[in-house]
């Protein structure tokens, strides 16, 4: 008896469905793409229609022979990649690769990895998307177009290996133009004035002036609030006004692919290139023990927050015995879904809440654990009650002209609150002077009074403030920021995040992005020499023509003709128009100290730098940062006792894209460089312990005598030897919110206390 054959597009994939559907199945994986456009060439015939040359990709011909081989001996073949543009264009390659085996071909849709599901699926197949794969195409071959057309410019006008891409470009832009706002900005001045109060119970509360005579107040230097103060010193408070009333706080919906990655960017400090990858293990499948390979969540690339009947019900259900009656409301809740949202798939959820977050638990690892708990609770939190407080608003209304306020707020129940609270940015922009004061209490209640109570008069505290200007995008901001502007689509946020920081136009310090240099000249080339491609509205557009491909109501050999059109007139002009960058000298004042001529400003493949105009007779050059002026000063080289070995010069500290390093003082007659040493021998050899940088920007020490020495940390080592036993460093670590320092040697276990130097 033949069987059928099911291809998908990832092993575990395979491993989850071969559970559900037994013997009679053959499965095999194409480990993802089969095919795309050349690596070396455009790859798009436009001429002929934008027609694309795809190829088979290099190690995949064994992937392909293999599901021929499968195809030759089944019965009927079911295609069943993830339910999306990729995973349709991955069904339609591997389809025309079996065409003319005169075999039924069918395509297997599921949105999770359930026998249900799964079952269902194999029984009534659908047909391959002809259009869900033109959109998938015109994506590739836009993004192709831009690419291979715009990276050469930039290689011959600014640096080698440097590459253009039609979203990732415009995500750059967006920080750009956010760091530009940064430095226009002007803040503006501003005084709070806080009464410190007490009733005739404690505890004391701080009440917040929020008018002068019936007007918003605005003081805006310390004099006026000093005239407020003054005039407020012997004052008498007195409740003229209490307000209180129910306030309800509704749950947040479950998760789309935007909202998870950001809400576990600010929980658990996962990159959205990680989260995704996690919650594609856990659609897969995870082994549960005897269970074997069980799917855990929906799909999670889906901008839609629908749920199904039947998991309404589900859920329902579990709140209805896992918490009291009160925490269930009456009816399920329906989540309304943003204007483009494409509604193809569910919200992301757990697939069955048998599988609860502790009963998983022992299979999961940390982080897939982690990223399960965030989703089931979101999701369970989504369908229940709401959180009611008590809101309480007391004024009082000082010599009949300031008006203060206080506002307390206390729980009556917590509802979907006991479960799961969602975490803010935390992005102060322009701050509020006139907020009211928050009670000083950690539930935020007040104490109780009525109108007409005195209130004893502690401190009149008046507080300088000033307008904060907007914040710099966090991974998190970025993607809501994106999502907003309609940039991109749930399949690419994770990649448009990742891949501006592995090109380098962008870097990260505490969690904020900043442009690098590189970054603010390539936006800046691009915007004045391809206006529609940096543009925001225009890529939005795209994106959204790109939706109506797939819908069927735009033909995508239009949709590229009518980008091209524009596209190629910007292209032939841009040789002559597009700003040199490498060829541009910019004279300055600064005397070069071997030959005396005025040093220039250049481009190289680091930045700019300072270089004497003699060059190659003289090849002396300097590095320089900018003031908040515009000046240039110099950085300053600091200077070892480490003797370089080539010529006998001291080498100095410097710094570049992997990290710290030593170079010679000599450069450039001597171009030497070496690994920067911290002062500790390493425990394993002879060598030293050298700080070395990762290629994704994390600092790690290692032997300087790798690869012979295979000796490696990634807690930063403390030039102090241990007292017992004489090892040369110590370890520095946070253990219980302290910092400390331990011995690296396991069979000692000397500990010290760091204190921070105030």
């Amino acid at each position: 008896m033949k069987k059928d054959l099911v291809i998908v597009e990832s092993p575990a994939k395979a491993r989850t469905l071969a559970k559900y559907l037994g013997s009679n199945y053959v499965i095999e994986a194409s480990v993802g793409h089969i095919k795309d456009l050349p690596a070396k060439k455009l790859g798009v015939n436009i001429e002929d229609n934008f027609n694309p040359e795809y190829e088979v990709i290099p190690g995949k011909k064994k992937v392909i022979d293999a599901i021929k081989k499968a195809a030759r001996s089944s019965e009927k073949i079911y295609l069943a990649p993830d339910p999306d543009r990729e995973g349709e264009a991955i069904a339609w390659h591997i389809a025309e690769e079996l065409s003319g085996k005169k075999k039924e071909i069918f395509r297997a849709v599921f949105h999770e990895i359930t026998k249900n599901a799964v079952l269902q699926a194999i029984q009534k197949p659908a047909q391959l998307d002809k259009f869900l794969f033109e959109a998938q195409q015109a994506r590739r071959i836009l993004d192709r177009l831009v690419g291979y057309k715009i990276s050469p410019l930039l290689w011959s006008k600014v640096k080698n290996g440097l590459s253009a891409g039609r979203v990732q470009s415009v995500a750059v832009r967006i920080i750009c133009e956010r760091e530009e706002e940064i430095k226009a900005f002007q803040p503006q001045e501003y005084w709070s004035i806080d009464a410190r109060v007490k009733a005739k119970t404690p505890p004391a509360f701080l009440m917040r002036l929020a008018e002068i005579d019936e007007q918003k107040i605005k003081i805006t230097n310390e004099k006026q609030a000093q005239e407020v103060c003054n005039d407020l010193k012997d004052a008498v408070f007195t409740v003229s006004g209490i307000e209180r009333k129910e306030v309800k706080r509704s749950p947040s919906p479950p998760f789309i692919t935007s909202t998870l990655q950001q809400e576990a960017a600010r929980r658990l400090r996962f990159s959205p290139k990680r989260t995704m990858a996690l919650a594609q293990q856990l659609y897969e499948g995870i082994p549960l023990g005897e269970e074997g390979p069980t799917g855990l969540i929906t799909y999670m690339r889906t901008d839609s927050t629908r749920i199904s009947g039947e998991a309404l019900n589900a859920v329902r259900s579990f709140i209805a015995g896992a918490f009291s009656p009160d925490y269930l409301p009456e009816g399920p809740r329906f989540f309304k879904n943003k204007k483009s949202a494409q509604d193809a798939h569910e919200a992301i959820r757990p697939t069955s809440l048998e599988w609860t977050p502790d009963r998983v638990a022992p299979y999961l690892e940390k982080p897939q654990l982690l990223l399960y708990q965030l989703i089931w609770n979101r999701f369970v939190a989504s369908q229940m009650a709401e959180a009611i407080f008590n809101q309480t608003q007391v004024q009082s209304l000082v010599k009949k002209r300031y008006k203060f306020t206080a506002t307390g707020m206390t729980s009556l129940f917590p509802g979907y609150l006991a479960l799961y609270q969602e975490m803010k940015e935390e992005d102060k922009a322009d701050s509020s002077p006139d907020e009211p004061a928050e009670a000083e209490k950690e539930d935020g209640a007040l104490p109780p009074m009525k109108e007409g109570d005195t209130l004893t008069l502690q401190a009149i505290l008046p507080e300088q403030n000033f307008t904060l200007p907007p914040p710099r995008f966090s991974e998190s901001s970025l993607i809501k920021e994106l999502e907003k502007k309609g940039i991109g689509r749930p399949s690419t946020y994770a990649t448009i995040v990742s891949t501006i920081q592995d090109k380098e136009y962008v870097s990260k310090k505490k969690g904020r992005f900043y442009p690098t240099e590189l970054g603010k000249i390539v936006t800046d080339i691009l915007v004045q020499t391809f206006p529609e491609i940096m543009n925001v509205q225009f890529t939005a557009m795209m994106e959204d023509q790109l939706d109506h491909v797939e819908d069927g109501s735009v033909n995508w050999v239009d949709l590229l003709r009518n980008f091209y059109s524009q596209f190629e007139k910007r292209l032939s002009e841009a040789p002559t128009q597009m700003r040199n960058v490498r060829a541009e000298v910019k004279p300055t004042e600064i005397l070069c100290e071997k030959c005396g001529a005025k040093m220039v400003i250049k481009w190289g493949k680091r930045g700019h730098f300072l270089a004497c105009p003699n060059y190659p007779e003289c090849r002396n050059t300097k590095e320089f940062e900018m003031d908040e002026e515009g000046r240039i000063v110099l950085v300053k080289k600091q200077l070892t006792e480490v003797k370089c070995e080539k010529c006998g010069r001291n080498m100095v500290v410097r710094n570049g894209k992997r990290g710290r390093f030593l170079a010679c003082s000599g450069y450039p007659e001597c171009r030497n460089t070496k690994p920067y040493p911290i002062g500790a021998q390493c425990p394993a050899c002879n060598g030293e312990i050298v700080e070395r940088m990762s290629q994704k920007g994390r600092v790690f020490y290692s032997c300087s005598n790798y690869p012979d020495c295979k000796f490696m940390l990634r807690e930063m080592p403390l030039k102090k030897s241990c007292p017992v036993c004489n090892a040369s460093f110590l370890i520095v670590e946070w253990r219980s919110g302290r910092k400390q320092a331990r011995c690296p040697n396991d069979k000692c276990s000397y500990k010290e206390e760091i204190k921070d130097k105030s």
